[in-house]
């Protein structure tokens, strides 16, 4: 396990200062413990990081242990390939917690809820789950007591054994707490704690057909493994006087203590597991890994770095409300964490052909130059400089409008690493009067790094050789929604939502001949275009596509004090 101080000792929030005034009034006589407890029925995203984040470094902060729990008790939405797409990711982000599963506790949950029977604190209930509703109550009116709520407790141990013995129908009995059906807080209206699933099981097959709800079976879990810090999300905060009912009632010594936190949101990203389930089922993005959302199986194809990922969830602190974040931040930290790592390397987005006039046909030089502007550490590469080149379209015009400084009519810039260059001539299609080609000359006397200063440019551009250069495809994401989508619980219209420019395709760019070289595990900096990786999904011996990160501009602007 790494020992992560994103933190840090010195760092307060409400979590922190929970577990350390537990640990000074001796409240638990075992190591601080936290835990993550996933369903295996969906794919892990940036709030699920944030959540793992959060328990994972206070358990490190106390020199405690960090559990992995599989919350695998509803076989119908239950899968191994999500056991294993969990596992991937956690260990992907760096940590590597002890992996438990919930199934494996089927025995002693059981036993608890017979000793809750024996107790008179439980009972089974034959109204179907209309009845169940309806006898509820509302918010403003008390339930009613089911009834069957006054059973034997002989009667409700034997129901409950044929229960678990497959007798029964599903949905026609389950069994509830005994709580109270007037009180305010519904989670404790007798909440179900069983309930009836005639079904496979991806891990105990069909040695079982009553499965416990969560909320009986979360305290009962934390406690087998000893866990003292439940840290959840803060939709489970009106759920924690259930949880300490049922650690109350089964009389653990040392109960685990839940506490919550507020969660992660990203403006422009999706992070309800329904509507990614509606987005990836309807085809609206290319599968759960799609780069435009925030699964980390989707940042992860999108080439961030676990590294860029633990920066900004260290930065956020803890919440203790819902809280929503300007996805600005989220790329100022993924940019930072690039920007050290990456080479720097050539590529044109637009080609406009660039034909030195001044040299051979077949004339070419190999150039120096460095693989990082502010790194000398990292090296220098070999670039070919040929006649004809490639330089992005937006970097010449015809008649430049005031304060424009790169190509244009008899003005010079410099090809950056290269030489000075100047327009003498420009060629165009007879028919549509676009540009084909610019004719110009060079100087040799004015070679990069000769120390020539007879005079000065106020340009620099990049290029590649039209020769030598690659053909790829590159993906440009920017945010998935609008700015204005509002997502309703009614109903979203996705293709209303979505930002059409959310995915701009550009077929044809060219890049250096070494890009020829590059891998999925690698990332480069695009000069004046962004961080790139190459697309691990559709790339191919014979088609390259890189994805962009993350642009170059930096649009956030860091608050003085935006701990929590």
């Amino acid at each position: 396990m790494i020992h992560d101080k994103s933190l840090g000792e010195e760092t307060v929030n409400f979590l922190t200062r929970m577990v350390k005034e537990d640990i000074e009034k001796g409240v638990y006589h075992r190591p601080v413990a936290t835990r993550f407890p996933p369903e295996p029925n969906g794919y892990l995203h940036i709030g699920s990081a944030y959540a793992i984040h959060i328990n994972h470094s206070i358990a490190s902060q106390f020199h405690g242990t960090f559990n992995l729990r599989f919350d695998d008790t509803n076989p119908l939405k239950e899968d191994v390939k999500y056991v294993q797409a969990i596992q991937e990711d956690i260990a992907w982000l760096g940590y590597t917690p002890e992996v438990y599963y919930g199934s494996d506790y089927s025995e002693q949950i059981a036993e608890a809820a017979k000793k809750l029977i024996r107790k008179g604190k439980a009972y089974v209930c034959d109204l179907t789950p209309e009845g169940m509703t309806e006898y509820r109550g509302t918010l403003t009116e008390a339930g009613k007591n089911s009834p069957f709520r006054e059973r034997s407790v002989e009667e409700n141990v034997s129901l409950f054994e044929q229960m678990k013995a497959g007798v029964f129908a599903v949905s026609a009995k389950v069994l509830r707490a005994k709580i109270d059906m007037a009180s305010p807080n519904m989670n404790l209206r007798d909440p179900v704690l069983y309930r009836i699933l005639h079904a496979e099981h991806y891990r105990t097959g069909s040695a079982w057909c009553i499965y416990p709800m969560y909320d009986f079976a979360h305290p009962i879990q934390d406690s087998i493994e000893g866990i003292t810090h439940s840290l959840c999300s803060a939709e489970f905060k009106d759920h924690r006087p259930l949880y300490e009912w049922v650690v109350t009632e089964l009389e653990i010594k040392e109960p685990p203590k839940q506490r919550e936190f507020g969660r992660l949101n990203i403006s422009g990203f999706v992070t309800s597991k329904r509507y990614l389930r509606e987005l990836v089922e309807g085809g609206f993005v290319d599968g759960w890994d799609d780069p435009r959302l925030p699964t980390l199986k989707g940042l992860r194809r999108r080439g961030v770095t676990p590294e860029g990922i633990r920066k900004f969830l260290g930065e956020l602190g803890v919440f203790r409300s819902n809280s929503m974040v300007d996805s600005a931040m989220l790329d100022h930290y993924i940019r930072q964490d690039l920007k050290e790592r990456c080479h720097n390397v050539m590529a044109v987005i637009k080609p406009l052909k660039v034909i030195i006039t001044n040299v051979p046909e077949d004339w070419s030089e190999m150039l120096i130059v460095p693989n990082h502007e502010g790194d000398a550490s990292k090296g220098v590469r070999e670039v070919p400089f040929s006649r004809e080149l490639f330089i992005e379209r937006e970097d010449f015009m015809e008649e430049p409008t005031p304060g424009f400084h790169r190509l244009s009519p008899g003005k010079e810039v410099r090809l950056k690493g290269a030489y000075f260059i100047k327009c003498e001539h420009i060629l165009k299609d007879e028919s549509t009067g676009e540009i084909q080609e610019i004719h110009c000359t060079y100087d040799p006397e004015t070679k990069s790094g000769s120390g020539f200063n007879a005079r000065k440019v106020k340009s620099t551009l990049h290029w590649v050789s039209a020769r030598h250069g690659i053909t790829a495809e590159l993906h440009l994401y920017d945010k998935l929604l609008k700015e204005s989508a509002e997502l309703s619980e009614s109903g979203n219209v996705w293709e209303d939502l979505i930002n059409p420019e959310s995915l701009i395709k550009v077929e044809a760019a060219v890049l250096e001949p070494l890009m020829a070289e590059a891998t999925a595990h690698n990332t480069y900096q695009f000069i004046r275009h962004g961080y790139f990786c190459v697309d691990s999904k559709y790339s191919t011996e014979h088609k390259l596509v890189f994805n962009r990160i993350v642009s170059l501009k930096d649009s956030w602007n860091r608050p003085t004090n935006h701990s929590k």
